[in-house]
This record gives C-alpha cells, sequence and structure tokens, in this order.
C-alpha cells in the first residue's frame, strides 16, 4: 500500500437510505468513515427537483417516511437529523381508497372514528379492524424484531426460545403458519364491506407482493397498524431534504463523502477486504466494506473473487415488477368530486382484491395493466412549500408496471419498448386521474413520467424498475435474503458487509439493513 494511501474505517458504497443510516450511526461512534457514490448526487431514492416547472418541487421517486419514523434507525438518528433540517410534515388522514364508481373510504388516524366508519359500511368490520391493530400491538416485540432485526443471532434466539416459553412450541408453529397467509383470504374471510377489502389490498404491492402471496396479510396488517398510528409522513421541502440532512450529520462528525465516485472493484487479500478501487484508478483503503448494492452489481461487477455459491445464487435471483411515476404541477389544488379526499396523504385509485389481482398479474406477465392499481399522493397538502402559492402537485406511483413488456392487456398500446410505451401508458392513468378530479384538463399544468428503464438509468440498483432490490416472495425473503445461503449480509469475504433493500429486512425507508450492520460494528 503506497504511504499516501487513503484510509478509512468504513466505506459505505451507495448512498441510499441504508448507506446514509450506517454511515451516520458509524460517524456518532466516531468512526472515520467514507460515502462514495456513483451519481453526483447522494440519496438514491431520496430526490427531489423541480421536474415538471420552476417552483414545483417533486420528489422523483420515494416519498412517504413512516417506516423511517417508526424504525429504530429513526430512533436513535431522529434527534440528530431534526438538527440538520430533517422535518415531518403530518396529516390526519394517511390513506384512503377511492373506487372506480366514486365510492370511497378515509383512514383517519383515530382508531375509535375507524371502527365506526368500518362498522357503518358492515358490521363487525370495525371491530374486526380494532382486532387486527390490536394483535399486531401486542405481539410488536416479537414480530418487529423478525420483520427487522437480524436473524442469524443469539437475541433472536432467545426471543425464538421466549417465545416457545409462552405459547408452546404447537403455539409458535401455529403463529407463524397463520403469519402466512395470503391478504386475499384475510380479507374476504373477515371483511364483508368491498370497500374496507378495497383499502387494504393495494397496500400489499408497496411491499413489492401480490394479494395472493404468502405473508401478504400480515403485511398488510402491519401497514395498517402503523398508518394508523403514525400517518404518512413527509419530509419538509421533500425526500431530497432528508439526503441534505444527513449529508449534514455525516461530516459534522467527520465523515467524508464523494459523488461522481464510481467504485469499480472491492479490493480483497487472501479473502479479507482491502478496500475499493474507484473507476478513476485511485485506490481508497479499509478493512472494511459496506456495499449497499444489488446482488448482480455486487457478484457481477464489485468482487472478482471465484465465488461459486454467491456467483450461482445470484444468477437464480429475480427481480419484481417495475414501478413507473408520474408527476404533475397543477394550477390549484384538486377539486375531488368524491367529497372527503382533499386532505388525504395517499390515496389509492381500485377498486377491490380482484382489481389489484389482475393488475399485478398483468404486470408479472408482462403485460401493460389495462387498468393499472394508481397510488396518488398529494404532498402540497401535506407541505405547501413544495410548489408556489396557491398552486399544487400530485406525485403518482403505479406499483405493477412490467419490467419487460410483452404486450398490452388493454389493447391499446403497440410499443413493447418503455421509450416508447411511456406517455401512451401515462395517458391511461391520467385518463383514470382524470375521471375522478373536477377539470383536471384545465388545472394541469405540466406532466412528467419516468418509466421502469428510466428508473434503472437514474440507479442501476432499480433493476427493471423495481424499487424493491428484488422480488419478495417468500423464497427470496427473511433467513433467505437475498440468497437461501445469506447470514445478515455478510459472506466469505471477510469484513464485507451486504447492506440495501436486497438484503434483510429488505426494501422501503425503514434503514433496517444499515442500522443492524452499523450495530454489528459497534455503532
Amino acid at each position: 500500500m503506497a504511504a499516501d494511501q487513503e484510509r478509512f474505517d468504513h466505506i459505505i458504497i451507495g448512498s441510499g437510505i441504508n448507506g446514509l443510516v450506517a454511515a451516520s450511526m458509524l460517524a456518532l461512534k466516531g468512526a472515520r468513515v467514507l460515502v462514495v457514490e456513483r451519481e453526483d448526487r447522494i440519496g438514491g431514492c431520496l430526490y427531489t427537483d423541480e421536474i415538471t416547472l420552476p417552483g414545483f418541487r417533486h420528489d422523483v421517486m420515494a416519498a412517504t417516511f413512516v417506516l423511517f419514523m417508526t424504525s429504530p434507525a429513526g430512533a436513535v438518528l431522529g434527534p440528530h437529523l431534526a438538527r440538520h433540517g430533517f422535518e415531518y410534515c403530518h396529516c390526519p388522514h394517511p390513506t384512503a381508497v377511492l373506487r372506480a364508481d366514486g365510492q370511497a373510504l378515509v383512514l383517519t388516524m383515530d382508531q375509535a372514528t375507524n371502527v365506526g366508519s368500518f362498522n357503518a359500511l358492515s358490521a363487525g368490520d370495525g371491530n374486526q379492524h380494532a382486532r387486527d391493530v390490536g394483535q399486531i400491538a401486542a405481539d410488536a416485540p416479537f414480530l418487529f424484531a423478525l420483520l427487522g432485526g437480524n436473524l442469524w443471532s443469539w437475541a433472536t434466539a432467545k426471543l425464538l426460545f421466549g417465545q416457545v416459553r409462552k405459547r408452546g412450541l404447537r403455539g409458535l408453529a401455529a403463529w407463524m403458519g397463520s403469519a402466512l397467509a395470503p391478504a386475499r383470504g384475510w380479507l374476504e374471510a373477515n371483511y364483508q364491506s368491498p370497500l374496507v377489502q378495497a383499502l387494504w389490498a393495494p397496500w400489499v404491492l408497496h411491499c413489492g407482493l401480490m394479494p395472493e402471496s404468502a405473508y401478504s396479510a400480515q403485511m398488510s396488517k402491519v401497514i395498517a397498524f402503523a398508518l394508523e398510528a403514525a400517518g404518512a409522513p413527509i419530509v419538509k421541502g421533500g425526500a431530497g431534504q432528508a439526503a441534505a440532512a444527513f449529508r449534514a450529520l455525516i461530516e459534522a462528525q467527520g465523515g467524508v463523502i464523494r459523488t461522481g465516485a464510481d467504485v469499480a472493484k472491492i479490493t480483497t487479500r487472501a479473502g479479507r477486504v482491502t478496500g475499493v478501487r474507484l473507476a478513476s484508478g485511485a485506490e481508497i483503503a479499509s478493512g472494511s466494506v459496506l456495499a449497499s448494492v444489488a446482488p448482480g452489481q455486487l457478484y457481477g461487477r464489485l468482487l472478482d473473487l471465484n465465488l461459486p455459491q454467491d456467483q450461482a445464487a445470484v444468477r437464480q435471483f429475480r427481480h419484481g415488477r417495475g414501478n413507473l411515476q408520474l408527476h404533475y404541477a397543477l394550477d390549484r389544488a384538486p377539486e375531488w368530486l368524491t367529497p372527503g379526499l382533499a386532505d388525504v396523504a395517499l390515496i389509492h385509485l381500485a377498486d377491490g382484491v380482484d382489481s389489484v389481482s389482475k393488475s399485478a398479474n398483468e404486470a408479472e406477465r408482462g403485460m401493460l395493466p389495462a387498468r393499472p392499481t394508481i397510488c396518488v399522493g398529494q404532498p402540497s397538502r401535506l407541505d405547501p412549500s413544495r410548489c408556489p402559492e396557491g398552486k399544487a402537485i400530485l406525485w403518482l406511483q403505479i406499483p405493477d408496471a412490467p419490467r419487460v413488456i410483452k404486450g398490452d392487456a388493454g389493447g391499446e398500446i403497440s410499443a413493447q419498448d418503455w421509450d416508447g410505451a411511456r406517455e401512451a401508458f401515462a395517458d391511461r392513468i391520467e385518463a383514470i386521474l382524470a375521471s375522478h378530479i373536477k377539470d383536471f384538463a384545465v388545472i394541469k399544468l405540466a406532466r412528467r413520467a419516468y418509466s421502469p428503464a428510466d428508473l434503472e438509468r437514474m440507479n442501476c440498483n432499480l433493476v427493471g424498475g423495481d424499487p424493491y432490490g428484488g422480488a419478495c416472495s417468500l423464497d427470496q425473503f427473511f433467513i433467505w435474503r437475498p440468497f437461501a445461503h445469506s447470514t445478515n449480509g455478510t459472506g466469505a469475504v471477510r469484513g464485507l458487509i451486504h447492506i440495501g433493500a436486497s438484503t434483510h429486512p429488505g426494501p422501503g425507508l425503514g434503514g433496517g439493513s444499515g442500522f443492524n450492520a452499523a450495530k454489528g460494528l459497534g455503532a
């Protein structure tokens, strides 16, 4: 090693939420930390920009921070980030569903109100809701440790032993079995109102699942619990402001962040990490590297080693459906034709379990959905600073877009590449949206669409526009994420930890893998 070669205690590759969480925690403990990011900005999916018109600031990808706010990482880092400009914006109505016929159901942050409105739709539905979220609350210490903690650990073993003592071995097995139930079965067996079913059915898509997927019922209940308890907060100024706060925190603790720094290789010697080599040729030394990248990046590009088990596994690794993002600048706040939606943070345009299943299945098969499930965010209602006074923005996410287009389930779009199909598919989405908003064509000032291909071009870890780091089916989740032989992000290369959405605890803004890795390194 050259005498003047830089050396850090830890190098973090990638500045998404997990990389930023890990870097922040390690820097706060006094470690010398370097974050290297290939793009010209940090944040990964935390990206805010004036993409439609000047003065209209849109969260291009990630937007809602309930997972971070309620996470262990959020609890530890929240006070520090607040001192650097990280501020939440809330509303009392986190979500709603709006059906094609104009029927809607709004969830509030008051359980008694939700119980009353659900029971009014169908007797007993509200009481069932209270039981479901109440069970999540009762199981929270155990459940959230499984969902977010290091699964291969003595702490988890002790936790499981405690549950065996509490429930009995058969009782724990029964709990595990019920936790694997699909959302369709849970909703259709327990809720009689189609509106209540429709309220929860779309949320499985945000977990990278479908209504028929194993454990989708449990994830839906967790979401119901989190939304009712904590809402759907966004960050004042945009997700990019969250990234800026992380940067300020890391640098205030002596950490270093470099953008436009593409890592070409993770360097090793005798099976141990020695640092990284940048595309520029510069080498930086460290005995600890945390790689927040997709498996294909790690094992196909960054590691130049013979790792047959990992290389065989990465060939079998599957990515999930793509996302399409659609953003609007509006001349005024939208006037929904259905009353009561003006101040809702996130509105799903969906008819119910069948419609969500149909659109997701079409996307799974490579088809452009005939009637996609649409998530509509109203960030300027929570944070007026996002746009000029009197104006508005909308954030739309379509979580069931095909990664590769094989055809159009609607029989109207002939293009089979995203550059050719993007605007036509956006027109389909806009027509659905406009049918629910008064004079939408009049108030629309500008539109910007990002296809799955666009998202991958912006972030190489969003393979095929998959924002969840890989399919979240049971065989690629929990102790099997990303691979069946995975163990807390560690492997054959000593000093290397794989973090990010492709590793346990999976996707979202909770920062769980970065948090767990930092804790394991003494943070």
